[in-house]
């Protein structure tokens, strides 16, 4: 089974969910590090797993990043780390998927269903200052899912006239992933770029 190792640079989860019974607000988190195994002749036996950094959240507006933040939503002061760990169970097509994962928000741990998308493979080579150190192999996939964010203890909530809500309780999920296969890494030196200890030099 081939290991993929997530690039944490082009890898990135985005939630959106409604605001104020009329539009979307959407969100990013991006320094995600993580890891698929998958060999395509043995695709439904694929697993992946990573790790987002929960205080990296990014809406575009700082006032409302900070209340995410705290701990009416995320508790990162408390809870730093959104754990993710799934696999394919189900084949639909060439290159649409079913999954499941085991998704942990403020502590909780649900199963939620997933919709995988394979985008494509890619060979590009890796340049260090103006040298090509050789070859890698790059894949995308992206998986979607919905969930109802107080299943994880996400509860605030703030009533309209009328009935309506300021914010919806289903959120919609989307994970892009770039992942880079790790003998690659390892054979171009590469692998040093691409670990959570290098991010933060």
């Amino acid at each position: 089974m081939a290991t993929w190792i997530f690039e944490p640079g082009h890898t990135e989860a985005e939630f959106r969910a409604r605001h104020m019974m009329v539009t979307w607000v959407r969100g990013l988190f991006k320094d995600i590090h993580g890891r698929l195994e998958l060999d395509w002749d043995r695709c439904l036996d694929a697993t992946f797993e990573g790790e987002i950094d929960a205080a990296g959240i990014w809406t575009g507006e700082p006032a409302r990043d900070a209340h995410l933040r705290n701990a009416d939503f995320f508790d990162v002061e408390n809870h730093p780390e959104i754990a993710f760990r799934g696999r394919f169970t189900e084949r639909m097509a060439e290159t649409a998927f079913k999954g499941e994962v085991e998704l942990t928000i403020r502590g909780v741990t649900r199963t939620v269903p997933l919709d995988i998308a394979y985008i494509g493979e890619w060979q590009t080579p890796f340049w260090d200052g103006d040298k090509n150190k050789g070859d890698m192999r790059r894949i995308g996939f992206e998986a979607t899912a919905r969930i109802d964010r107080h299943e994880f203890g996400v509860a605030w909530q703030d009533e309209l006239p009328g009935g309506g809500l300021v914010v919806s309780n289903e959120i919609d999920l989307t994970l892009d992933v770039e992942a880079i296969d790790l003998d690659d890494l390892e054979r171009t030196g590469a692998i040093e770029y691409y670990t959570p200890a290098s991010q933060e030099r």
